[in-house]
């Protein structure tokens, strides 16, 4: 069963003193045709493999380790430190090590330490295992190639005062997933450390910049308003075992239901400020609802209209399996280009050649388009191309 391993993966990350995910880039697993040897760790996860004395002894630290992959076969692996790139890499794999292959490209790389030589690492392959372990966390694609926060943490910048306020407003009610993106743009936008930079004709300039941040921030209040909600039971306890997987279920069920309705909601807002007209979940076909039709429904179903001034776009936070439920969502445009935002961070060249032959379009916040295969990448467009493309078709 596919979610076996996923949930493998999230007891390792629970049992785990410290534990680090990422998705593997085109480098990772050799699709670019390079070099690079291993794994590239993110520094976050410096305090997982190295002490600073250890770094501080030697020009180029390695460190031997014991690790369990897939919860099923050993090998050693070695972490090394190159100060001159200043960057970690875990390497030696050993002959046949099956996962670091141009299929696994985007596949989601964990590594938990169990003890100071022993670690357990999985690689996720498929959307739902994917989908299962971010969910379990509360995280979303862009919050990955960092550690991984088991505990409640609650917020410690200049954001506090903000979220106080907006969580002492709900009167121990949740918010809708749109009151809750909504309320992260606007903390986004009182935070002392945007504010000292923040100029509006720049904000419409980097639609990129500020799907990542947006995004980023409602993690923040989500799980600020997890802790104000369900904090004081838990640290309280549970009267039976019932008690306690009845809360559980309430938080996952209600983590999983955040993340797919967040970019919907962010990108929405960004064609608002950019005056692009479009209709939200407007029915084309059947019942067939794209995310987002440019210019509007009414344009889409009135056949004097060209097809050339019309537009779809899809939403999907992750899409290494779901990207082709986009292909069947506007019969107007069957022949022309569908376009599909993600923050999917790297695709097989294997599935970016079937999107290309399907003449779906991946929109990719431009930090993130580094993660695809090198050959792929000029074709992918950032959030801003999108953003030009749909204000001068609707000119």
């Amino acid at each position: 069963m596919t979610d076996d391993l996923a949930q493998k993966a999230v007891n390792a990350t629970f049992s785990a003193v410290q534990a680090y995910c990422k998705f593997l880039s085109a480098n990772d697993t050799g699709e670019t045709g390079g070099h690079q040897s291993g794994i590239l760790i993110g520094n976050a996860a410096k305090t997982m493999m190295f002490s600073d004395e250890e770094i501080r002894a030697e020009r180029i630290p390695k460190k031997s380790v014991r690790i369990k992959w897939q919860d099923d076969f050993f090998t050693e692996g070695c972490f090394t430190w190159y100060e001159s790139k200043t960057e970690f890499r875990l390497t030696k794999f050993g002959r046949g090590f099956p996962f670091l292959i141009p299929e696994y490209t985007g596949a989601l790389f964990i590594l938990t330490k169990m003890s100071p030589l022993e670690y357990e690492g999985f690689f996720l392959n498929t959307e739902e295992e994917i989908n299962q372990y971010l969910e379990t966390f509360g995280l979303t694609p862009l919050e990955t190639n960092r550690l991984i926060e088991t505990d409640y943490l609650n917020p410690i910048n200049s954001e506090k005062q903000a979220m106080n306020e907006f969580i002492d407003s709900l009167s121990g009610e949740f918010p809708t997933s749109e009151e809750m993106s909504s309320a992260a743009r606007q903390i986004y936008y009182r935070s002392k450390l945007y504010n000292m930079a923040r100029k509006q004709s720049k904000e419409k300039q980097n639609p990129d910049k500020l799907l990542i941040e947006w995004t980023d921030e409602e993690f923040r209040l989500f799980r600020a308003i997890e802790q104000a909600q369900y904090g004081g039971l838990v640290s309280k306890g549970f009267s039976s075992v019932d008690k306690f997987i009845e809360l559980a279920n309430t938080v996952l069920n209600r983590r999983k239901s955040r993340a797919g309705k967040s970019l919907e909601h962010h990108l929405a807002a960004i064609f608002d400020e950019n005056a692009i007209q479009y209709t939200a979940q407007g029915i084309t076909e059947g019942k067939k609802k794209p995310d987002f039709i440019f210019p509007s429904v009414d344009a889409y179903h009135d056949t004097l209209f060209s097809v050339e001034k019309l537009c779809t776009l899809a939403a999907k936070t992750t899409c290494k399996d779901r990207w082709r439920q986009v292909i069947t969502e506007a019969d107007r445009l069957r022949d022309r280009n569908k376009y599909l935002c993600t923050l999917q961070q790297g695709i097989s060249a294997t599935q970016l050649d079937e999107m290309q032959s399907e003449k779906v379009v991946l929109v990719v916040p431009k930090p993130y388009i580094s993660t695809y295969p090198k050959e792929y990448q000029k074709g992918i467009w950032t959030v801003a191309d999108f953003v030009a493309y749909v204000k001068n078709i609707e000119a």
